[in-house]
C-alpha cells in the first residue's frame, strides 16, 4: 500500500503537469487550512511569515525552528486533507547538507512539496553567493530523489537586488541541479514572468500572485505559470480585517460582527480526533 506521503506528492506533482495553472493558498493554522480546503483548492502551502506572526516571531530570520516549521506544514495537511508544500525558507542553515536534513525531514512527515530558498537569514548579507545557492540545491535534491517536490527558489527580487539575469541565472541552476518548479517572487511584470518561464522550461514555473500589476489567473497561465501562490497575503488580510473590526468596536460599533463566521461552521469542518 502506497503511503500517506507518497499519495499525497504524487496527487501535488500531477497538478503541476497540467496545461493551466492552478493557485495554491498558503494557510497558517487549522482553521485557515479546512476553510480554503472547502473552498475547492486543491493543494496549501504553509507560509512561514503567517505562522510565524501568529507564534509572535519575527519571519525570517529562524526564529522558528525546523522542526516546528515541518510539524506545522505537515499538521495542516492533516487537518486539510490536502497536499501541503511546506514554506522551509532557506532549509534552516547555510551548509547544503542542512538542506539535505530538512528535506528528509519535510519527507518524514509527510509533506508532498517544499522549497529551498537562496536567502540566508542574515540582513546584512541576504542572499547566498551564486555557488553556495547552488550547491544547496543540489544536496537538496539529491535528498529528495523524487520522493517530494522540491521547489528552488531565489529571492532576489524581495531583498532589492532587482536582476532579471541573475534571477534567470540562479533558476536555471536550480533547474539543472534537480529542483522540481522554480520560483523566483516578486517579479515585477509579465516580460519578466515570460521569460522566466522560457528559461527553465519544461519544468513549472510558480508565481507569487503575480506582478506589482495583478492579473487575472488565466493570463498566467498563458504566459505559461503552472503554479499561483499568495505567500503571506491571506494571512496579512485576515489581520487587515481584525484591524478594521478592531476600530469599529473601539469606537463603539457593536454589529462589526455581523457577518463572522460562527464557531460551529468551523468547528464542523476540523477533524473530530
Amino acid at each position: 500500500m502506497r503511503s500517506t506521503q507518497v499519495f499525497a506528492y504524487e496527487r501535488f506533482r500531477s497538478l503541476h503537469e497540467r496545461q493551466t495553472a492552478f493557485i495554491m493558498p498558503n494557510a497558517w493554522d487549522g482553521a485557515s487550512a479546512v476553510l480554503l480546503a472547502r473552498a475547492g483548492f486543491e493543494a496549501l502551502g504553509s507560509t512561514s511569515l503567517g505562522f510565524a506572526f501568529s507564534t509572535g516571531r519575527r519571519d525570517g530570520i529562524h526564529a522558528v525552528t525546523r522542526d516546528e516549521a515541518v510539524a506545522h506544514a505537515a499538521f495542516l495537511g492533516r487537518a486539510s486533507g490536502l497536499p501541503v508544500n511546506g514554506d522551509l525558507e532557506d532549509g534552516f542553515g547555510a551548509d547544503p547538507q542542512e538542506c539535505a536534513a530538512t528535506v528528509r525531514a519535510g519527507i518524514e512527515a509527510g509533506l508532498a512539496g517544499l522549497g529551498i530558498e537562496d536567502t540566508t537569514a542574515d540582513p546584512a548579507q541576504p542572499i547566498h553567493d551564486f555557488d553556495d545557492a547552488v550547491a544547496r540545491v543540489v544536496a537538496a535534491a539529491q535528498a529528495a530523489d523524487g520522493r517530494i517536490l522540491l521547489t528552488g527558489r531565489t529571492d532576489n527580487y524581495l531583498h532589492g537586488r532587482a536582476d532579471l539575469d541573475d534571477t534567470i541565472r540562479r533558476l536555471v541552476a536550480f533547474a539543472e541541479a534537480g529542483a522540481d518548479v522554480l520560483y523566483a517572487p516578486g517579479l515585477p511584470d509579465m516580460d519578466a514572468i515570460g521569460a522566466v518561464v522560457a528559461a527553465v522550461a519544461p519544468k513549472p514555473v510558480n508565481v507569487l500572485i503575480g506582478p506589482s500589476r495583478p492579473v487575472p489567473l488565466a493570463e498566467l497561465s498563458a504566459a505559461g505559470v503552472r503554479r499561483v501562490s499568495v505567500g503571506g497575503a491571506l494571512y496579512r488580510s485576515a489581520m487587515t480585517s481584525l484591524v478594521e473590526t478592531a476600530r469599529a468596536l473601539r469606537d463603539g460599533d457593536l454589529s462589526v460582527f455581523s457577518r463572522a463566521i460562527s464557531g460551529s461552521e468551523i468547528s464542523g469542518l476540523l477533524p473530530k480526533a
